[in-house]
């Protein structure tokens, strides 16, 4: 397995390098540039859908022929405008490394996703009408690929691939996408961040990291060390 390459995808993503607005950019959701579409009810589609996506977050994906949006299912992902950290030390910075989780699990989904067709078979919907399904892309899965790579990780005890698992265990100890970083739970995340714009500061995240609740299995073995609370 190669390891993913973090530093070159960062500086694509940082620099707006047109090598990534991969087909999947080109369609264009509805609404204003930065709005995310209202999904469609779950009633009266079929159990499979399939076409062509726009790739919304790094669990997200907007079929724009169908009106519909589906989530990855038994996966999570960090929400756009979240920040994580870089462990490493940087010289004499006191605060570490921001890293944008957000997009960096939004650009690994669009690279998988590519100029391929998507089929999705939807298991259930969420309580805001989102449609939540197992994807595949040229008959990979999706979600697998998110966790192989590090970028996503497990949500619930129970997947609905046993190996699922396996593979995020596998990125952990290789230490990619977000296992290279200190990151907050996503779901304790979308409860106390406030600002949740394209524009929130990395402080406010390192700010949540330092007073978190609750660890995803954290790759290091400093990672209990609460940080210096800092002002905003």
């Amino acid at each position: 397995m190669k390891r993913a390459p973090f530093a070159a995808l960062l500086l694509q993503l940082t620099a707006g390098v047109p090598s990534l607005a991969l087909p999947a950019d080109t369609l264009s959701a509805p609404g204003t540039r930065n709005e995310i579409p209202k999904a469609s009810s779950g009633a009266g589609l079929a159990s499979t859908i399939a076409g062509r996506v726009t790739v919304l977050d790094g669990r997200t994906l907007w079929f724009p022929q169908h009106g519909a949006m589906v989530q990855l299912a038994d996966i999570d992902s960090c929400e756009l405008p979240q920040w994580s950290y870089d462990p490493k030390r940087h010289g004499e910075r006191a605060i570490p490394k921001p890293v944008p989780c957000g997009p960096l699990a939004k650009a690994w989904l669009k690279r998988a996703v590519g100029a391929k067709r998507i089929s999705c078979r939807v298991t259930s919907s969420s309580d805001a009408g989102t449609l939540i399904g197992v994807c595949a892309a040229g008959g990979g899965d999706l979600a697998l690929e998110m966790l192989r790579v590090g970028w996503a990780r497990v949500k619930g005890p129970y997947p609905s691939r046993p190996d699922y698992v396996a593979w995020q265990r596998r990125a952990m100890s290789a230490r990619y996408g977000i296992w290279e970083t200190y990151v907050l739970d996503m779901d304790e995340w979308r409860r106390k961040a406030m600002d949740r714009t394209l524009s929130r500061q990395p402080i406010s995240d390192f700010n949540l990291l330092a007073e978190r609740e609750s660890e995803i299995s954290p790759p290091f073995d400093d990672a209990r060390k609460r940080p210096r609370r800092t002002g905003r």
